[in-house]
């Protein structure tokens, strides 16, 4: 069975810094676009990040744009969203994602869920002030 799980979240200061990791068990994805999106309680879930299978382009919400940066790693069939200068609004619940949708060896990056097709079962991250 297909799965990307996810690890790395938890509870940090404001001002601190967490790495989340999204592992792909079944090797499916090193050729297909990956993302990184996140839910607030109360709030539709919205795009944090985007990162094409060559690591290339890559694409980051304005909210996360100097604080975040989103890598893969093939050999390790792995994804990785580092969060630096964490703020409280940053408190949710973390979701890696696939996009199988438009085929492999995509440069676009997509930046909506409707653009994956694929999801982990997500990992919370919660800032204090």
């Amino acid at each position: 069975q297909v799965q990307l799980v996810e690890s790395g979240g938890g509870l940090v200061q404001a001002g601190g810094s967490l790495r989340l990791s999204c592992a792909d068990s079944e090797r499916t994805f090193n050729r297909f676009p990956m993302a990184w999106f996140r839910q607030a309680p109360g709030k539709e879930r919205e795009i944090v990040a985007a990162i094409s299978w060559t690591g290339t382009p890559t694409y980051y919400a304005d909210s996360v744009k100097g604080r975040f940066t989103i890598s893969r790693d093939v050999a390790k069939n792995t994804v990785y969203l580092q969060m630096n200068t964490l703020k409280p609004e940053d408190t949710a619940v973390y979701y890696c994602a696939a996009d199988t949708v438009h085929g492999a060896f995509g440069r676009i990056v997509g930046t909506t869920t409707s653009d994956y097709d694929y999801w982990g079962q997500g990992t919370q991250v919660t800032v204090s002030s």
